[in-house]
């Protein structure tokens, strides 16, 4: 993330739960309505994959707990007090 991305995301962070909420909604709405019509059936190709790759033990997983490290971890220090 870009250090502005990062000083947006702090503000954004500090707003009530409605007004991020209507944050989000407003660049959401902006992309591109259309939705793809192979979308539902790739989705489930890589559901399908993915499934296939944690029951056989090809995929590693992580624990939540370390995942919520990482991210803390590589968020500014003033974002961490949420």
């Amino acid at each position: 993330m870009t250090q502005l991305s990062l000083e947006l995301l702090q503000q954004a962070l500090s707003l009530t739960e409605e007004e991020r909420a209507e944050l989000v909604a407003s660049p959401l709405n902006s992309l591109d309505a259309s939705p793809d019509p192979d979308a539902e059936s790739l989705w489930q190709e890589e559901i399908s994959r993915r499934v296939s790759d944690l029951d056989s033990g090809n995929t590693k997983t992580v624990p939540w707990q370390e995942v919520q490290s990482q991210i803390s971890a590589a968020l500014p220090h003033d974002c961490k007090k949420r």
